[in-house]
């Protein structure tokens, strides 16, 4: 099969997208058969967001990560001090 020059496949592509009738995607024709029998229930632009969750305070998750660092430098700190030079 011989390849097509640009030319010829960009007149390809104009005369594909100048197709007067677009098949849906299977996605569309599974929604629209489903939504023909059970349509959806309308929803409110903005709904109701539900209860949220507290969070907890964020000074607590920096003394954690802080204790973190600072155990890990002690650590650190201890075990250089036991090895023997």
């Amino acid at each position: 099969m011989p390849e097509q020059d640009d030319t010829e496949r960009e007149f390809d592509l104009k005369w594909a997208d100048s197709a007067p009738h677009k098949e849906p995607s299977a996605r569309a024709r599974m929604l629209a058969a489903r939504w023909k029998e059970n349509p959806p229930e309308p929803v409110p632009f903005r709904g109701d967001p539900g209860p949220v969750a507290r969070r907890r305070s964020s000074w607590l998750s920096t003394a954690l990560v802080l204790g973190c660092v600072v155990g890990l430098i002690v650590l650190l700190g201890w075990v250089r001090f036991r090895a023997p030079y």
